[in-house]
């Protein structure tokens, strides 16, 4: 019997899985809900505005955190350009 398709096949399945497990981890670990266009947004007062740094004019994900008109914090994620981009000409 040849054993080296078992072995690529049970290498193949765990990669598989540890990159399922790292994409579960990061959508667990933010509580932001993805913007979409026309969703309605009924925000007070803006808490927090965050971005991954980086020194390239990019396409970047974005969080905003912030007070509701009912006085319920929120947090809403979506894509802008990278500061970077401000101090390009």
């Amino acid at each position: 019997m040849n054993i080296r398709p078992l072995l690529l096949t049970t290498a193949l399945a765990c990669t598989a899985f540890t990159g399922l497990a790292q994409a579960n981890e990061t959508s667990a670990t933010s509580g932001a809900v993805a913007y979409q266009y026309g969703m309605p947004l009924q925000v007070t007062r803006v808490v927090s505005l965050t971005e991954p740094p980086t020194q390239l004019c990019q396409v970047v994900t974005a969080e905003m955190k912030y007070i509701d008109n009912t006085g319920r914090p929120g947090e809403i994620s979506y894509r802008k350009l990278s500061d970077a981009c401000n101090f390009q000409n």
